[in-house]
Protein backbone atom coordinates (compact mmCIF):
# COMPACT_ATOMS: atom_id res chain seq x y z
CA UNK A 1 0.00 0.00 0.00
CA UNK A 2 1.14 3.52 -0.56
CA UNK A 3 0.14 4.87 2.86
CA UNK A 4 2.83 4.95 5.48
CA UNK A 5 2.04 2.54 8.31
CA UNK A 6 -0.82 0.88 6.42
CA UNK A 7 -1.15 -2.88 6.89
CA UNK A 8 -0.81 -4.85 3.67
CA UNK A 9 -3.65 -7.11 2.65
CA UNK A 10 -1.50 -8.83 0.02
CA UNK A 11 -1.12 -12.56 0.83
CA UNK A 12 2.63 -13.10 1.16
CA UNK A 13 3.37 -15.60 3.90
CA UNK A 14 3.09 -19.37 4.05
CA UNK A 15 1.56 -20.91 7.14
CA UNK A 16 4.96 -21.65 8.73
CA UNK A 17 6.17 -18.05 8.32
CA UNK A 18 2.82 -16.64 9.47
CA UNK A 19 2.93 -18.89 12.55
CA UNK A 20 6.39 -17.59 13.41
CA UNK A 21 5.34 -13.96 12.92
CA UNK A 22 2.25 -14.45 15.08
CA UNK A 23 4.10 -16.50 17.70
CA UNK A 24 1.86 -19.54 17.28
CA UNK A 25 2.07 -23.13 16.13
CA UNK A 26 0.99 -23.75 12.50
CA UNK A 27 -1.68 -26.17 13.73
CA UNK A 28 -3.25 -23.32 15.71
CA UNK A 29 -3.51 -21.30 12.49
CA UNK A 30 -5.20 -24.23 10.76
CA UNK A 31 -7.67 -24.53 13.64
CA UNK A 32 -8.46 -20.78 13.52
CA UNK A 33 -9.03 -21.11 9.77
CA UNK A 34 -11.43 -24.03 10.30
CA UNK A 35 -13.31 -22.02 12.92
CA UNK A 36 -13.48 -18.96 10.63
CA UNK A 37 -11.55 -16.69 13.01
CA UNK A 38 -8.86 -15.95 10.43
CA UNK A 39 -9.43 -16.90 6.80
CA UNK A 40 -6.26 -16.56 4.72
CA UNK A 41 -6.14 -16.54 0.94
CA UNK A 42 -5.35 -19.75 -0.93
CA UNK A 43 -2.54 -20.31 -3.40
CA UNK A 44 -3.00 -22.39 -6.57
CA UNK A 45 -1.98 -25.56 -4.75
CA UNK A 46 -4.59 -24.86 -2.01
CA UNK A 47 -1.87 -23.72 0.41
CA UNK A 48 -2.74 -20.93 2.80
CA UNK A 49 -1.22 -17.49 2.19
CA UNK A 50 -1.36 -14.97 5.02
CA UNK A 51 -1.20 -11.18 4.68
CA UNK A 52 0.06 -8.75 7.30
CA UNK A 53 -3.56 -7.93 8.15
CA UNK A 54 -4.13 -11.68 8.73
CA UNK A 55 -1.06 -11.74 11.02
CA UNK A 56 -2.45 -8.76 12.96
CA UNK A 57 -5.79 -10.54 13.28
CA UNK A 58 -4.02 -13.69 14.54
CA UNK A 59 -2.23 -11.61 17.16
CA UNK A 60 -5.54 -10.05 18.22
CA UNK A 61 -7.13 -13.51 18.55
CA UNK A 62 -4.18 -14.63 20.65
CA UNK A 63 -4.36 -11.50 22.83
CA UNK A 64 -8.10 -11.94 23.43
CA UNK A 65 -7.63 -15.61 24.23
CA UNK A 66 -4.54 -15.47 26.44
CA UNK A 67 -4.59 -12.00 27.99
CA UNK A 68 -8.33 -11.39 28.27
CA UNK A 69 -9.46 -15.00 28.79
CA UNK A 70 -12.10 -14.88 26.06
CA UNK A 71 -13.13 -18.25 24.61
CA UNK A 72 -13.13 -18.86 20.84
CA UNK A 73 -16.89 -18.33 20.48
CA UNK A 74 -16.54 -14.99 22.26
CA UNK A 75 -13.58 -14.07 20.05
CA UNK A 76 -15.64 -14.83 16.95
CA UNK A 77 -18.37 -12.51 18.27
CA UNK A 78 -15.87 -9.74 19.11
CA UNK A 79 -14.32 -9.95 15.63
CA UNK A 80 -17.75 -9.91 13.97
CA UNK A 81 -18.76 -6.83 15.95
CA UNK A 82 -15.48 -5.08 15.09
CA UNK A 83 -16.10 -5.75 11.38
CA UNK A 84 -19.66 -4.46 11.71
CA UNK A 85 -18.37 -1.34 13.45
CA UNK A 86 -15.85 -0.75 10.64
CA UNK A 87 -18.65 -1.04 8.05
CA UNK A 88 -20.83 1.42 9.98
CA UNK A 89 -17.94 3.89 10.30
CA UNK A 90 -17.40 3.73 6.52
CA UNK A 91 -21.12 4.34 5.97
CA UNK A 92 -21.03 7.36 8.30
CA UNK A 93 -18.00 8.75 6.48
CA UNK A 94 -19.83 8.25 3.15
CA UNK A 95 -22.92 10.03 4.44
CA UNK A 96 -20.87 12.90 5.81
CA UNK A 97 -19.08 13.25 2.46
CA UNK A 98 -22.41 13.24 0.62
CA UNK A 99 -23.89 15.72 3.08
CA UNK A 100 -21.05 18.17 2.61
CA UNK A 101 -20.94 17.80 -1.20
CA UNK A 102 -22.20 20.91 -3.00
CA UNK A 103 -25.42 20.67 -5.02
CA UNK A 104 -26.97 17.91 -2.95
CA UNK A 105 -30.73 17.95 -2.56
CA UNK A 106 -31.88 18.19 1.05
CA UNK A 107 -35.31 16.86 1.98
CA UNK A 108 -37.25 17.68 5.12
CA UNK A 109 -40.28 15.67 6.24
CA UNK A 110 -42.78 17.13 8.70
CA UNK A 111 -46.29 16.31 9.86
CA UNK A 112 -49.00 18.78 10.83
CA UNK A 113 -51.48 18.31 13.69
CA UNK A 114 -53.95 16.44 11.46
CA UNK A 115 -51.34 13.83 10.53
CA UNK A 116 -50.66 15.05 7.02
CA UNK A 117 -47.04 14.46 6.07
CA UNK A 118 -45.32 17.21 4.18
CA UNK A 119 -42.08 16.67 2.31
CA UNK A 120 -40.07 19.63 1.22
CA UNK A 121 -37.03 19.60 -0.99
CA UNK A 122 -34.74 22.58 -0.53
CA UNK A 123 -33.59 22.34 -4.14
CA UNK A 124 -37.11 22.47 -5.58
CA UNK A 125 -38.39 25.09 -3.14
CA UNK A 126 -35.61 27.37 -4.32
CA UNK A 127 -36.84 26.93 -7.89
CA UNK A 128 -40.57 27.05 -7.06
CA UNK A 129 -41.01 28.90 -3.75
CA UNK A 130 -44.81 28.90 -3.94
CA UNK A 131 -45.19 25.13 -4.37
CA UNK A 132 -45.65 22.91 -1.34
CA UNK A 133 -46.27 19.20 -1.36
CA UNK A 134 -48.74 17.47 0.95
CA UNK A 135 -49.42 13.74 1.19
CA UNK A 136 -52.44 12.81 3.27
CA UNK A 137 -51.74 9.98 5.67
CA UNK A 138 -48.73 8.44 3.91
CA UNK A 139 -47.84 5.32 5.86
CA UNK A 140 -44.08 5.17 5.40
CA UNK A 141 -41.09 6.97 3.96
CA UNK A 142 -41.07 4.76 0.84
CA UNK A 143 -44.53 6.04 -0.09
CA UNK A 144 -43.44 9.59 0.60
CA UNK A 145 -40.23 9.31 -1.41
CA UNK A 146 -42.05 7.83 -4.42
CA UNK A 147 -44.60 10.65 -4.22
CA UNK A 148 -41.80 13.22 -3.91
CA UNK A 149 -40.16 11.87 -7.06
CA UNK A 150 -43.41 11.77 -9.06
CA UNK A 151 -44.48 15.23 -7.88
CA UNK A 152 -41.15 16.80 -8.70
CA UNK A 153 -41.05 15.00 -12.05
CA UNK A 154 -44.42 16.54 -12.92
CA UNK A 155 -43.24 19.96 -11.81
CA UNK A 156 -40.17 19.67 -14.00
CA UNK A 157 -42.21 18.73 -17.07
CA UNK A 158 -44.70 21.60 -16.67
Amino acid sequence: MSEVGAVSAEPLFTISVAAQLAGMHPQTLRQYDRLGLVSPSRAKGKGRRYSMSDIDRLREVQRLSQDEGVNLAGIRQVLRLEEELAVLRRQIANLERRKSAPGQIKRVFTADSSGHIRARSEHFLAAWPSKQCYWPRARNLRQISSQVVSTHSRELTL
